[in-house]
């Protein structure tokens, strides 16, 4: 039980299986040690035992918010979904915005554990501290634009108002292993398959009903003062400066021109750093040019509305809309939102940057519930094997930039329709496994990179090998300091200092996704900042040096799950093309012409820092960070776990 500002000491268990739901307190030594969200989420799923099937009824499914979710915390909007991922194996958890995470817990909950598989297809109704399951068979097999619709009608509310519904598609009910769970406003939880493990549940959806009932803080002066510094911040920052900096003028996707510039951008499946040097090679002729999809041409072009999460000056999601030819038929697409990463994957990484097509192709990926990371990415993945053959008994496989098939495929994908869709469902390691990929693939841990080219920021480098969920750019966004010079300016191409900047931003990043609130404050607020908020709304009197060990303590005990189930050193490396000594290296091209990633220096000096072995984390480490997880049970010097299963 916790008496702590910020929580109702209220979590919900749904047994599925058995239809049951029981609430229980939030233990106050976890709430204390793991924060909340991303933290208490981990600790609820490596307490369920690692050994668990990703996609059977004995994992945890954990929709979590933290203690300044909800409240008057600039852009406090957010939820984790934590889990066993079905695409790497590995513990993880995703978050997304808008008002699903407010309203949870505006509903009076801290979090909902989902364990059991229900008979048939159900979702839940979230409401006044309770859970009800109502039936879902008339829903299964909807997308979920359609599904949110008949919600809406079902659950009484005003939809958009005090109503958040999170759902999955297609995709999850077919066990796509890189499926998202979406929410209202087109935001996903896109990365680690966990709209698989929702429909492995036979969970369709869940609703939340909430009035506005904000958390008041525990220590109000000292939150007011720590609110007020944070806002001052986010206002002179040139990133988050609301209606003047570049994430709420353009988005996510700002970026777009900025990496093409500096060569950072990779492009037909990373083969070229830019979409220019494809070009000056032969590739794809003038009308292949990323500044097409760019942040600025989007707004001048086809923007149409710039929604907005809960407590978030900001408004960096894009809603746009085209009329798109598609198959002989003009299409009528509004979407959100078109974010940089999506636009990357599902365009210049895939060969073609036709803008108004990735707006149709977004669309599709919302309605289905697929990752836009690593759908784009199992396209060109697929792409890249066709011209070399490897799919040959697969049809005709798919060709560079073909966007009517790409369109197509993400259909077909989300229902498993053919062998090759088949396979690129299963994610880039077992389609590598089967027809001998692993050369073309962009996977680490079994996750795609997005788009930051580590030959170009070789903070990214590091960051997607050591990332605890497979390659990731959210674990330690070293483009902060590498391409926007946040805190500080470093060179993207210099390795030396980048092992200590990555577990700088991955600590940081473990706090702030525990709050949960979003990376974006990053640009403009720092440990001060944090620090008053958090004690002001839970009443502690933590210093920075305790906060910044709780993100240190969250990363190892994510770490450490990650060895039980067989992750070491081995696991930590990145695709081949990019390595330094690599038989498939590519170099970089224009500004970074020559460059690989020093990837073997940069981990040592990353394990040093960090205080592991190979990756693995210690008994000395657990004891230092107070992780209480058995005695015997941490790695010894000299010691390693085994390799991980498929």
């Amino acid at each position: 039980m916790t008496d702590l500002g910020g929580f109702h000491d209220h979590v919900a268990r749904v047994d599925l299986s058995e239809g049951d739901v029981a609430y229980e307190s939030v233990d106050d030594d976890d709430a204390r040690k793991y924060i909340g969200a991303r933290g208490l989420g981990v600790k609820y799923v490596f307490d369920q035992g690692p050994d668990v099937d990703p996609l059977g009824p004995d994992n945890l499914l954990a929709f979590m918010n933290g203690p300044l979710t909800g409240t008057q915390t600039t852009m406090s909007g957010r939820i984790a979904i934590c889990t066993k991922s079905p695409l790497t194996g590995t513990v993880t958890d995703s978050h997304h915005g808008g008002w699903s995470g407010a309203r949870l817990k505006w509903a009076g909950f801290d979090g909902l554990l989902f364990e059991g598989k229900a008979d048939s297809p159900v979702y839940a109704v979230v409401e006044d501290g309770e859970v009800e399951l109502r039936d879902a068979s008339h829903l299964w097999g909807w997308g979920v634009h359609d599904t949110m619709e008949e919600l809406e009608d079902e659950v009484e509310g005003s939809y958009g108002k005090n109503l958040s519904t999170m759902a999955i598609g297609e995709a999850g009910e077919n066990g796509v292993r890189f499926a998202c769970i979406m929410n209202e406003d087109d935001r996903a939880s896109g990365r680690g398959g966990t709209g698989a493990v929702m429909g492995s549940k036979n969970l369709k959806a869940v609703v939340v009903k909430s009035s506005t009932k904000m958390p008041k803080p525990a220590d109000s002066e000292t939150f007011k003062k720590g609110h007020k510094q944070a806002m001052e911040v986010i206002r002179e920052s040139d990133v988050t400066a609301p209606n003047e900096g570049g994430l709420s003028l353009y988005g996510t996707n700002v970026l777009m021109n900025a990496t093409e510039e500096m060569s950072g951008l990779p492009a037909r499946n990373a083969k070229y750093t830019s979409t220019g040097d494809a070009r000056n090679d032969g590739f794809g002729g003038d009308d292949y040019d990323s500044e097409k999809v760019s942040g600025e041409n989007v707004r001048e072009n086809i923007l149409v509305d710039e929604p907005t999460c809960h407590s978030c000056p900001v408004a960096c999601k894009k809603e746009v809309e085209v009329d798109v030819m598609h198959k002989g038929e003009e299409m009528n697409v509004r979407t959100e939102s078109y974010e940089y990463e999506s636009a990357w994957a599902l365009g210049p990484n895939s060969g073609h940057t036709e803008r108004d097509e990735i707006a149709l192709m977004l669309q599709r990926c919302n309605d289905h519930g697929i990752d836009t990371i690593d759908g784009g990415n199992m396209m060109a993945m697929a792409m890249e094997m066709t011209e070399e053959g490897k799919l040959d008994g697969l049809g005709d496989g798919i060709e560079w930039g073909d966007t009517e098939e790409m369109v197509e495929m993400l259909t077909k994908i989300a229902n498993r329709e053919t062998e090759l869709a088949d396979h690129l469902a299963e994610g880039p390691d077992r389609f590598a496994d089967e027809f001998d990929g692993h050369d073309n693939s962009l996977a680490v841990k079994g996750q795609t990179m997005a788009a930051y080219d580590p030959r170009c920021m070789k903070g990214m480098g590091i960051a997607y090998a050591t990332s605890n969920r497979g390659a990731c750019h959210l674990r330690a966004y070293t483009p902060s300091a590498e391409i926007l010079g946040l805190p500080e300016k470093v060179d993207p191409v210099e390795w030396k200092g980048k092992a200590e900047l990555s577990i700088t931003f991955q600590d940081m990043h473990a706090i702030s996704d525990s709050f949960d609130i979003c990376k974006f404050n990053a640009f403009a607020e720092g440990i001060e900042e944090y620090v008053l908020q958090y004690n002001g709304m839970t009443g502690r009197d933590v210093s920075e040096e305790e906060l910044l060990k709780a993100g240190e303590r969250i990363w190892n005990l994510e770490r450490y799950y990650n060895n039980l189930v067989g992750f070491d050193g081995a696991d930590d490396s990145l695709p081949g093309r990019f390595v330094e000594g690599h038989e498939n290296a590519v170099p970089g091209q224009g500004g970074v012409e020559g460059s690989l990633v020093e990837l073997d220096q940069m981990k040592e000096a990353y394990y040093e820092h960090r205080g592991w072995v190979d990756g693995v984390v210690t008994d000395e480490k657990l004891d230092e960070l107070d992780i209480n997880v058995g005695p015997g049970t941490g790695v010894s010097a000299g010691d390693s776990a085994a390799p991980a299963d498929d």
